[in-house]
């Protein structure tokens, strides 16, 4: 019967440096490499009874992994201030001023990072602010996948919309401010799920109007749907659904629900993942006549 892998109570989910506890004679090489524990980068290892996000992974490279003067930033940075949509695979994003590494599980950006635009959190781990956070993310990566994170953050007060105006407006020297502008213009708290976020920023994109996001359907005196996004002029209403099964009570409600949706007049089309991943001109195809027939 095997061994059961050894494990220090002073370790006890807990992350640490490999090579300190080596040091310090808790753990052996050969410890290190059993099923106790997880090595998340160079040297540094986690219990095994630590449940990893992407979150904790950040945390871990922010205390042990990058060096002073770099910071978390983009959606690691975003993970951390409570959009958590990162994956937990997903590379670390870091934001240095000088090179270092590579580092297997960073992604090391370098660029310039004034002390103003950092944050000390836990343990004095360093993450962007929520402004440089959104900066960064509307510079890395596709207007879909930022708006998605701005939508979370804005909804949740990390983010407020008035200083983000503000601090755009200081910024139109910088390069890339065009782009930040474009992509912060498509952001709206009021969106519910980062899928139908993603959704809603490829409408656009492909040239169909913004859509009203959650409106509020009454009819007859009587509030009868929220909509995920809606074109209320014509009428129109796309709603993303996800690769989840309803029970059969949830079933039966949104059945009623749509009903109660079509007799007020309204076209409802829904979006599935998979079409969204596979099939997504025929579905801009779909809407635009959509709306051009009962506009």
């Amino acid at each position: 019967m095997p061994r059961p892998p050894r494990r220090p109570p002073e370790l006890r989910r807990r992350i640490f440096r490999g090579s300190e506890a080596r040091r310090l004679g808790l753990l052996t090489p050969s410890d290190l490499r059993s099923t106790g524990w997880r090595r998340l980068f160079r040297d540094v290892y986690a219990d095994a009874d630590i449940q990893l996000t992407h979150e904790v992974r950040a945390w871990a490279a922010g205390r042990y992994a990058i060096p002073p003067g770099a910071a978390i930033g983009g959606r690691s940075a975003a993970a951390l201030h409570g959009a958590s949509l990162a994956g937990l695979d997903d590379p670390v994003e870091v934001l240095s001023v000088r090179d270092f590494g590579p580092v297997t599980g960073l992604r090391i950006r370098r660029g310039p990072l004034a002390p103003s635009q950092v944050l000390a959190v836990r343990d004095g781990v360093r993450i962007t602010t929520p402004l440089r956070t959104c900066w960064d993310l509307c510079r890395w990566h596709p207007a879909e996948e930022a708006v998605a994170h701005l939508d979370v953050l804005l909804a949740r007060g990390v983010l407020r919309a008035p200083e983000l105006t503000a601090y755009l407006a200081g910024q139109r020297d910088e390069p890339g401010w065009r782009r930040v502008s474009e992509t912060v213009a498509l952001a709206d708290p009021a969106a519910e799920s980062p899928p139908a976020s993603r959704l809603r920023v490829r409408l656009v994109q492909a040239g169909l109007p913004p859509p009203v996001t959650q409106f509020v359907l009454a009819h007859e005196g009587r509030v009868i749907a929220r909509l995920g996004l809606a074109w209320p002029g014509a009428r129109v209403a796309v709603e993303y659904a996800g690769p989840w099964h309803p029970s059969r009570e949830q079933l039966e409600r949104d059945r009623t629900r749509l009903n109660r949706v079509l007799g007020a007049g309204w076209l409802v089309l829904h979006v599935t993942a998979a079409r969204l991943h596979d099939d997504f001109p025929a579905v801009v195809g779909e809407i635009r006549a959509a709306l051009q027939a009962r506009a």
